[in-house]
């Protein structure tokens, strides 16, 4: 049994965080027994250390930076943090499993991780305010606190407005186009980015997409906007997610 370890919204039972949502849907995909327990914002680095959950990634100061999704392979011992790094443990450790990198595609599946994030640059300042409002209070506080440190304004002053606001989702809907044409060398053979085979790269781009369905909403005017583009590819790719996106 692997335990789970997820940040929960004010909604009972909804996932929200695009790095653990790549966790969740590989899981169920995978067909591996598992379930949740759930972390606000402010105890994540207090609960991981507790568990001895290890991290590579540093503060600023050097410090470590703990972060979700984690888990804990009860039938190996094994305890582990990075969406990436629990994808490839979950494929070495379940073999037998449906594969998360079909004909030896990890290298650069790895590699397309760090390029579709390269593509999101323009998204960030639109979908950060709406995370604090989907949050538990304690974590609500948490996150708006640290993120106006980060930002260095009130959240709220964060979304661009005007000609700017226009210019920038012009910016993010460019920068999918790019992602868009990855996509269209192989839908010939299917639907996902190698075609007829469903791999890690399709629940990272689903992952971060669910993410502003939830948060959104799917009759908010963003959402309607990015479902129509590229033929409605994005909304396309978290509805055949769907048969994956349980909440256990």
């Amino acid at each position: 049994m692997i335990i789970f370890y997820d940040i929960p919204t004010k909604w009972s039972g909804v996932a929200w965080s695009p790095n653990t949502w790549k966790t969740r849907y590989a899981l169920n995909y995978k067909g591996i027994p598992y379930k949740t327990e759930w972390v606000e914002f402010p105890d994540i680095e207090k609960h991981c250390i507790s568990l001895s959950i290890p991290t590579k990634d540093k503060k600023a100061d050097g410090s470590p930076y703990y972060s979700l999704p984690a888990i804990w392979d009860t039938d190996t011992g094994v305890k582990l943090s990075d969406s990436l790094e629990i994808l490839k443990y979950l494929e070495t450790t379940y073999p037998n499993k449906p594969t998360l990198f079909p004909n030896n595609t990890q290298g650069v599946l790895t590699a397309f991780e760090g390029a579709f994030k390269g593509q999101l640059d323009a998204l960030w300042e639109f979908i950060l305010p709406a995370v604090s409002p989907a949050m538990n209070p304690r974590s609500e506080e948490y996150f708006t606190r640290t993120r106006t440190a980060s930002f260095g304004k009130p959240l709220a002053d964060v979304v661009p407005t005007g000609a700017e606001r226009k210019a920038k989702w012009a910016k993010y809907k460019a920068d999918l186009d790019v992602v868009n044409e990855w996509y269209k060398a192989t839908d010939n053979a299917g639907p996902w980015l190698l075609g007829d085979a469903l791999s890690s790269g399709d629940l990272i781009v689903g992952g971060f997409t669910i993410w502003l369905k939830v948060l959104w909403g799917e009759d908010s005017e963003e959402w309607k906007d990015i479902s129509s583009w590229n033929n409605g590819r994005w909304a396309r790719i978290v509805g055949l997610l769907g048969q994956y996106s349980e909440v256990k």
